[in-house]
């Protein structure tokens, strides 16, 4: 790296770190998620407006991979966060209603994601129609956990029957939305051969649950002992997180599956302690520097200067494919298992919150060819507004007296 260079980026982050505190200070002032401000902040210093020259400027091309580099690792630190809060107990604790909600919710929009792209392989060539196929009913299908967790811990939602609800169902979701994604990213046929890559993931997972897992056990065990949480022990997470996401980018699954397995592994019982501390520290870094890097890697690809007609007519189906698909599946669930109307329609509003989770996968369609930059451009867009709305629908179907004098449910324990 040039002395040009160095300086250049060192500028770019720095105007990178500020537009993102900005945004997401604007957005939460306005009752929004602060991820909804920084994706914003990728867009406005992106293409779309003023044709670039804002990104030409800020951002020019010799520092870009630098810049898509450290996006790289702010993806990974997020996924083993995200791995890192699923709540196992959770998961296991709601039964049926859960259950059926998290499935209707995941193959309504899935299938109808399909079709959609039958209709979009039209405009958007696809060297992989089923690829291109499966991509598009996974993309539809995404909730965000992590932003998900935040709207209902600012709306004091977190133990009400519906937000646990939701919680279980976003977390089951997680795990499946990213099953789905690596089956696309194995039709896809991503930089290794299929018998190779389904011969060595096997050993990989054996590998996590058989022998890192009780390694990580005995981390946490010295955690504990120590008392807080050392540089050792945060060096070796950090180095465990790396050396999982490498694994699976090598054996040609994409490193956030390694990065997100990682998190999953790490200890549930006498791990609390460690837990809390990687997601504070961890998180720190990657919310601050790392994500905000992502959101404006992201957003430099994003083009919306030329949509047209024809761009807004497909934005308005993917819009309905991905709103309606989500809601009808959630709510109609919901209302099968009991749940009363305005709760089903909470829990499927919930649903409907995509965040920064669809902006990974979104990335990932991209790099895979399996996205045109028009297309991933509209779904972008898509991952903002069905995020953006949450907030105002939660206060029309749901407003708060129907749920702050209830008392609060308890959360579901082990087993």
């Amino acid at each position: 790296m040039s002395t040009t260079q160095a300086t250049r980026l060192l500028l770019a982050l720095a105007i990178i770190i500020v537009a993102a505190r900005l945004l997401g200070a604007l957005a939460r002032r306005l009752d929004q998620p602060p991820v909804i401000g920084e994706v914003l902040a990728g867009i406005a210093l992106g293409p779309t407006l003023l044709h670039g020259t804002v990104s030409e400027a800020v951002f020019p091309t010799d520092i870009r991979p630098f810049l898509a580099a450290l996006a790289n690792l702010g993806v990974a630190l997020f996924m083993f966060i995200v791995g890192l809060e699923l709540d196992h107990a959770l998961v296991r604790g709601r039964g049926r209603l859960a259950s059926s909600v998290s499935i209707s919710s995941i193959v309504l929009p899935f299938g109808l994601g399909a079709l959609l792209s039958l209709y979009l392989i039209g405009n958007h060539p696809s060297r992989d129609p089923l690829g291109f196929a499966l991509f598009m009913g996974a993309a539809m299908s995404v909730t965000a956990f992590p932003v998900l967790a935040r709207i209902l811990t600012d709306r004091e939602m977190s133990h009400t029957l519906v937000g646990q609800v939701a919680l279980t169902c976003a977390a089951v979701d997680d795990v499946l939305a990213w099953t789905m994604l690596a089956t696309v990213v194995t039709v896809a046929g991503a930089a290794a051969d299929q018998a190779r890559l389904l011969l060595l993931v096997l050993p990989y997972l054996a590998v996590m649950f058989l022998v890192v897992r009780p390694l990580l056990r005995r981390v946490a065990a010295a955690q504990r002992a120590a008392g807080r949480l050392t540089s050792s022990t945060l060096a070796v997470v950090l180095a465990g997180v790396l050396l999982s996401a490498a694994a699976t980018e090598a054996v040609g699954l994409h490193f956030i599956f390694g990065a997100f397995l990682f998190g999953v592994v790490m200890p549930r019982e006498g791990g609390a302690a460690l837990r809390a501390e990687l997601l504070e520290r961890v998180g720190q870094v990657s919310s601050v520097l790392l994500l905000p890097v992502f959101f404006i890697v992201a957003g430099l690809r994003v083009d919306l200067s030329a949509v047209g007609s024809t761009g807004l007519a497909e934005l308005a189906l993917i819009l309905l494919v991905a709103i309606g698909g989500k809601f009808v599946g959630a709510y109609l669930a919901a209302r099968a298992n009991g749940l009363p109307a305005r709760e089903s329609g909470a829990l499927a509003t919930l649903m409907n919150t995509r965040g920064l989770t669809e902006l990974v996968i979104l990335n990932i369609g991209l790099q895979l060819t399996l996205l045109d930059t028009r297309l991933y451009s509209l779904m972008v867009v898509m991952a903002v507004l069905t995020t953006a709305m949450a907030g105002p629908l939660l206060r029309l179907l749901y407003p708060r007296r129907h749920y702050a004098a209830a008392a609060p449910v308890a959360t579901a324990s082990p087993g």
